[in-house]
């Protein structure tokens, strides 16, 4: 894909500019000739032919946006003359077929993973300090102060300082000469060696605003998220905070549990303030609790697992001109790799899949997921109607800059990232990924919420593919950053995984990318490799209230 501007579908009426574009120049498409009447910025698009007003506009083979202006062959797509349109689609699916790709180059690999007694395998081992509600946000941060550096877990400063060290060179008698000399500095890489429990990644700590207040239906489905991070292969336990008196009780949390599976197996340990005697005592009890579930954790070792206990979330957030065309389509490649080799890709973000509802639900397997992804599509949109936005308002001024200039052009590029493959289940907010195969899952476009929800629903990995730059992590799951350009990558080299950007430069293919994201993936979920985001302590956490969010 290197020359200097694309077609991407057969389909498509407008061209993308690969490079800059100067006014004169001259294209062929299609053996046709045409003069650029006007600049192209990279990554936006000009006519391939002249529009009249209310001409539909497609590109990826999808209608994205109807002309409110004439232009005339040559000119710019843009925000002021064109609007967001986006295809009709029904709930009654159509035949489909579907070609698995070539993945013999991964048959028989494995990758290392902590195994559960519930079957499932996690790509890390951790333990979860939750608080049922935002009153108990307080006694999570005085844990957190009690253990994680102690332990030689994450801390926010670069070095710690061991003034102990001082204090007995002192008692012993020391020279002031000696104390001086003695060193009291431990940096963060220091600290990470010196863990107590080296089988045990990470002490994660979900505090969030939710549990009271606001509607009931708010409370529950908190419940229900939490249950899905304690049931997360890459946990393994949990100590849970309630102060006693909130919406979201303790019952609820365990009534979610029990409906994922009565017989995990995994320790939970419940305190509630309003029960305990003290807040003194009620930490000490906490302490305790969470040191020995750690004795527990770190005697879990990684083991071989087969690529069909990988659950992949698909994620994109500050997209650009070029995402639907090097890193999401080639995410979608790995995706339809781990599908052949018995792998659970999921793709989410529900607003951003305007315009493609059509083929999605011509993909289902079933009649009942065709009719839960209508179903779905149409309560989100009237609900963002209802309160006077809708799906057309989801790009951001970031997306627009860089050349997505309706949601159904977004859209279409970010789908992508689902591959081909036939969808096995739809799942709602916060319901579990059951079974193998493509699954799709309600939840917004929001960077941080979707991230969330796609581990809440059993995500042990996840690839989050960018053209802007983000830094956006999870606490539980490791999350690959990918970039759709190389200039992006070198920028941001710090908190990008992977660089797609070789896609539109005509170094790798969309498959060869694909087989590349594969490989990254298993060696993270190996442990061998770290994420950029995990190295950095992104733990990014923000629960959806299932309120009107893009």
């Amino acid at each position: 894909m290197s020359k200097n501007y694309v077609q991407i579908d057969p389909r498509d009426n407008i061209i993308v500019a690969i490079n800059p574009l100067e006014k004169g120049t001259v294209t062929t498409i299609n053996c046709t000739e045409i003069i650029l009447k006007e600049n192209i910025k990279q990554k936006h698009k000009f006519a391939l032919n002249n529009f009249a007003v209310g001409d539909e506009i497609f590109m990826y083979g999808v209608l994205i946006g109807k002309a409110v202006k004439s232009i005339p062959a040559g000119y710019a797509i843009t925000i002021d003359n064109v609007k967001h349109a986006s295809a009709e689609f029904n709930d009654s699916k159509e035949k489909f077929t579907w070609t698995a790709p070539d993945a013999s180059k991964f048959k028989g690999r494995t990758f290392n993973g902590y195994h559960r007694k519930d079957g499932k395998v996690g790509t890390s081992n951790y333990w979860l300090v939750i608080p049922l509600t935002f009153c108990e946000n307080r006694n999570i941060d005085v844990l957190e102060g009690a253990l994680s550096e102690k332990l030689g877990y994450e801390t926010k400063k670069d070095f710690a300082v061991d003034t102990d060290a001082l204090i007995k060179k002192y008692k012993a008698g020391a020279t002031s000469e000696e104390i001086f000399n003695t060193p009291i500095i431990t940096t963060k890489e220091e600290l990470t060696k010196n863990r107590l429990f080296p089988n045990v990644d990470g002490i994660k700590f979900l505090k969030h605003d939710g549990g009271c207040g606001g509607i009931r239906q708010d409370s529950e489905v908190l419940c229900q998220l939490l249950a899905g991070y304690i049931a997360n292969p890459n946990v393994a336990g949990a100590t849970i905070f309630s102060l006693g008196c909130q919406n979201a009780q303790i019952s609820m949390l365990q009534d979610a549990l029990d409906a994922i599976d009565p017989n995990m197996g995994k320790p939970v340990h419940y305190l509630e303030q309003q029960q305990s005697e003290s807040e003194r005592a009620l930490i000490e009890e906490a302490v305790k609790h969470t040191f020995i579930g750690l004795t527990e954790a770190n005697k879990i070792e990684r083991q071989p697992a087969p690529l069909s206990k990988l659950v992949l979330g698909l994620e994109c957030g500050g997209s650009d001109g070029f995402s639907g065309i090097s890193a999401n389509p080639a995410l979608g490649y790995a995706s339809d790799l781990l599908v052949a080799l018995g792998g659970s890709p999921v793709l989410a973000e529900f607003p951003e899949l305007n315009g493609v509802e059509q083929e999605l639900i011509n993909r289902c397997n079933t009649e009942e997921d065709s009719k839960k992804f209508y179903d779905l599509m149409r309560a989100y949109s009237a609900a963002a109607v209802a309160v006077g936005s809708g799906f057309e308002n989801n790009p951001s001024p970031g997306n627009i800059k860089d050349g997505l200039i309706t949601d159904a052009m977004k859209s279409a590029g970010a789908a992508k990232k689902g591959g081909t493959s036939p969808v096995v289940q739809v799942l709602d907010y916060a319901e579990q990924v059951t079974m193998p195969g493509l699954n799709l899952l309600c939840t917004p476009g929001n960077d941080v919420e979707s991230t969330t929800g796609l581990v809440g629903s059993g995500c042990n990995v996840v690839v989050f593919t960018t053209g802007l730059g983000t830094p956006t992590g999870n606490p539980v799951a490791p999350v690959l950053k990918m970039s759709s350009n190389t200039h992006l990558y070198e920028k941001m080299y710090d908190i990008i995984d992977i660089n797609a950007g070789t896609v539109i430069t005509g170094e790798d293919t969309i498959a060869s990318m694909g087989e590349k994201i594969l490989d990254h993936i298993i060696r993270v979920a190996s442990g061998e490799t770290a994420s950029k985001a995990v190295v950095h302590g992104n733990n990014d956490f923000i629960p959806w209230k299932r309120g009107v969010s893009l």
